[in-house]
């Protein structure tokens, strides 16, 4: 891997130390000798020192360390890892990324496996056991996916530097420093092509690379959707303007070094702040959309679709759903935050009906298409507010056997719980990637009449500290006199 940069022009100014750490003694700049007791939610890893907590990135619980304190808080002090003088047991044995340190992008990369499976089903048991209603729920052991390397399927780069010096990667953690990636181990092989053409085509293009210092140069983002299924790439380059000529160019190089790329993008986005889409697409193809298979899913996917990066550990996700969806035929489902209809068209052959609801419209128009594309005729797609649309179907007396929720990580608000519950199906599965949130949420329907039965952690996202769950609730039955 090529050694990591960062945008020195982009480089933020470090925060004065606030009163609290200074009166510990602490200041920034500080090399620490630190014992790693434990990691937080997060994947860092968590040290003590004279009363202070510490925070390392890249460590692990057993490791004795070297770290630099990077910033100070008043709860928690940062610290960059230096070096390692006695590694831990969960440690694997050969470094499968030699610059995770400089990265950070994967928590756990330097984690033994099944030490990461094992953490990631206590991370899940705690939260639930901070809940009286949910002490006794029982965790199953997660589902993990065969392929815990170059699993990733999408990729949304931030594209720094000069057309002489360009870095394509990621933002360091807490900076806009933009840590230059080539051979990334958890990016499908495709991504990696494509990451490696764009930068080669940027220097030879001369394409202006955006400043945001002083507001000039075009190319901003990369984004890079593969179908893992068909072995096919989209590409879309995120400019600050139009910028035909730049962008047409260095979308026919990337094609020519990566066959595997049929469909180019540009979207153009001139706002500020860190959204990386704009609103308008330009497709430099005539092909829009690449399709891909989820378990026996097939979907379409355009620039702007959401859709889990792991396409076997997705597939187990949506199996996991149908297991616990109870479905023979009969039942009406519900399915609220549907996205592209993943989840909806893997329940429709098992339902009578199947209604899904998102927020967003292009996802919308994508779970239709979706459909039609797996002839699926008894689904219907909707768009709209979700507590809106819940609102109108309380009100038309409408009946579903079974709701799906998949909110984002922020969970469900308690209005959208209450309103499920006033629709009283029999069962609710619920799908959450936040076991803090999904915790919360499962308490506030306890008290709303919904027992939960089982969770079942699916590991999305071998090497990181993310873990989607599997909740199945069903409705405690009324007590008569």
């Amino acid at each position: 891997m090529k050694k990591p940069s960062r945008n020195p022009a982009e480089r933020t100014a470090a925060k004065p130390p606030v009163k609290g750490a200074a009166l510990s003694g602490l200041r920034r700049g500080m090399t620490l000798e630190l014992l790693i007791e434990r990691l937080d939610p997060e994947g860092m890893g968590v040290a003590h020192f004279e009363g202070a907590t510490i925070l390392v990135a890249g460590a692990l619980p057993q490791d004795r360390c070297l770290a630099r304190i990077s910033h100070l808080g008043q709860n928690v002090t940062h610290a960059d890892l230096i070096k390692l003088t006695q590694t831990s047991e969960l440690r694997t044995k050969r470094p499968i990324c030699g610059e995770a340190e400089q990265c950070l992008g994967c928590a756990l990369i330097g984690m033994r496996y099944a030490e990461q499976v094992r953490w990631k089903h206590e991370q899940v048991r705690a939260e639930l056991a901070a809940y009286p209603t949910l002490k006794k729920v029982p965790v199953l052991e997660p589902l993990s996916p065969n392929q815990r390397m170059h699993y990733r399927t999408t990729a949304k780069l931030a594209v720094a530097g000069t057309h002489r010096e360009p870095y394509i990667g990621i933002y360091r953690r807490a900076s806009h420093d933009v840590v230059d990636l080539e051979d990334c181990p958890l990016h499908h092989a495709l991504v990696n092509r494509v990451v490696k053409a764009t930068r080669e085509g940027i220097s030879k293009l001369k394409v202006p690379i955006w400043q945001e210092k002083n507001k000039t140069g075009v190319l901003r983002y990369l984004v890079v959707r593969v179908s893992a299924s068909s072995n096919q790439a989209m590409v879309t380059f995120v400019t600050y303007r139009r910028a035909f000529n730049e962008i047409h160019h260095l979308a026919r190089f990337v094609q020519e070094q990566v066959p595997q790329v049929v469909v180019t993008c540009q979207n153009v986005n001139s706002s500020e702040g860190n959204v990386i889409f704009g609103p308008h697409d330009h497709f430099l193809t005539k092909q829009q959309t690449v399709q891909d298979r989820i378990g026996e899913v097939e979907v379409l996917i355009s620039p702007r679709s959401f859709l889990q990066v792991n396409n076997e550990a997705a597939a187990l996700l949506y199996n996991a759903v149908l297991e616990r969806a109870g479905l023979t035929g009969k039942q009406t489902v519900l399915d609220l935050y549907c996205g592209i209809g993943g989840i909806a068209l893997t329940l429709a052959p098992h339902a009578k009906r199947v209604v899904g609801i998102e927020m967003n419209t292009e996802a919308v128009a994508d779970a239709r298409r979706n459909a039609r594309l797996n002839n699926r005729r008894n689904c219907r797609f909707e768009a709209g507010d979700v507590r809106e649309l819940l609102a109108d179907s309380i009100e038309d007396e409408q009946r579903f056997d079974l709701v799906v929720l998949n909110p984002p990580r922020k969970g469900c608000d308690r209005e959208v719980l209450q309103q499920v519950a006033e629709l009283a199906p029999e069962r609710i599965v619920y799908v959450s990637c936040s076991p803090q949130t999904l915790a919360r949420d499962l308490d506030i329907l306890s008290g709303l009449g919904y027992a939960c039965h089982e969770l079942q952690p699916v590991d999305m996202f071998p090497q990181t500290p993310h873990v989607e769950n599997v909740a199945l609730l069903e409705r405690i039955p009324v007590k008569t006199a």
